[in-house]
């Protein structure tokens, strides 16, 4: 595994075919991040987390008709954020894509929210929250090139002892394939270990992507005592992201990607998938490499997956900067 390497841009855009936005306020301290695909991907779900919101999740159970999505979102706003799917929707019916149905076509967006609706952030939309406009400006604004940190969906996010972010980050591994993952880190538990800075994730750190701090020597007596926000509840605190590939899968084979990724937030995160948080890993499959995994290889993509996520956690968190009403302390400014 040692042959394992971050991708040009150590981002989700690694994988060929694959362009990310982001749109938000940080009055609102919230926002959305679209991915958008230039050509529709095989994708499938996993939700471990007992209190998650999605849209168009269940059409991407192995069993069921439709095969590809055009875009996936991610956002903050709860419930109220998953208005940025129509958004992206909207861009990418103007621009003739979709599942076609006869003369229509229908955009396949499946999304995934947050809760950041108690950060600090001024949440006064109005009627109508403006996620549907964050959707569709992501959407337009969406490249291979794209910030990482307080952007998008990381506007809002918060962990239990640090701000959260949006992370991003790739590998490439030993037989040729690669995969990359984009998480938005709004965790009810911790990413970093006991009451220091060092990164739960860091065994998987490459090239000091984030920090480069490694573990703690001695071990914290306390490290494994779980550190949780203080006021969780129900639907307050979430870690959703998705894991793509350029080999070629199928429905089953996405799926079993996306359970692979969701191991990464346990091995970034402390604790996880709790009662509190609607941890979600979405997965694609664009096939841009042309490669079919054999049996050892899957097993590397599997491996791969986990890590990636995890590294990605880490470096959404060690990104975020600080600004007005935080409640929280970046990574950088924690003593």
């Amino acid at each position: 595994m040692s042959a394992w390497r971050p991708g040009t841009r150590n981002l989700l855009s690694d994988v060929a075919g694959v362009r990310v936005g982001h749109a938000g306020d940080e009055r609102l301290k919230s926002g959305t991040t679209v991915v958008v695909l230039d050509a529709p991907s095989i994708a499938s779900v996993a939700i471990t987390g007992g209190a998650p919101g999605t849209r168009e999740t269940d059409l991407l159970a192995p069993e069921n008709t439709v095969t590809a999505v055009d875009a996936l979102v991610l956002s903050g706003g709860s419930a109220f954020g998953l208005d940025a799917a129509s958004g992206a929707q909207a861009w990418l019916a103007e621009h003739g894509r979709g599942f076609a149905v006869g003369e229509v076509r229908v955009p396949i967006v499946p999304a995934a929210i947050l809760f950041d609706l108690a950060n600090g952030g001024t949440k006064d939309w109005g009627r109508y929250p403006p996620y549907r406009e964050f959707g569709y400006d992501a959407a337009c604004s969406a490249a291979a090139d794209f910030p990482i940190g307080t952007v998008g969906a990381g506007i809002g996010c918060t962990t239990a002892t640090v701000k959260g972010g949006l992370g991003s980050a790739s590998t490439l591994l030993s037989n040729g394939m690669t995969v990359a993952a984009l998480v938005a880190v709004n965790a009810a538990g911790s990413a970093t270990i006991g009451a220091g800075r060092w990164f739960w994730a860091a065994p998987f750190d490459l090239g000091g992507e984030f920090g480069g701090l490694g573990l703690p020597h001695p071990f914290p007596l306390d490290a494994t005592d779980p550190r949780t926000k203080l006021d969780a509840r129900v639907g307050a605190n979430t870690t959703i992201g998705i894991i793509a590939t350029d080999a070629v899968l199928d429905k089953p084979a996405a799926k079993r990607l996306a359970i692979a990724g969701q191991d990464g937030f346990a091995k970034a995160i402390w604790p996880s998938h709790t009662d509190f948080d609607g941890d979600l890993v979405f997965a694609l499959a664009t096939g841009s490499s042309g490669t079919v995994p054999e049996a050892s290889d899957r097993v590397e993509l599997a491996a791969a997956a986990a890590a990636t996520v995890a590294r990605a956690v880490a470096r959404g968190i060690y990104a975020a900067v600080a600004t007005p009403t935080d409640r929280l302390p970046t990574w950088k400014d924690k003593a």
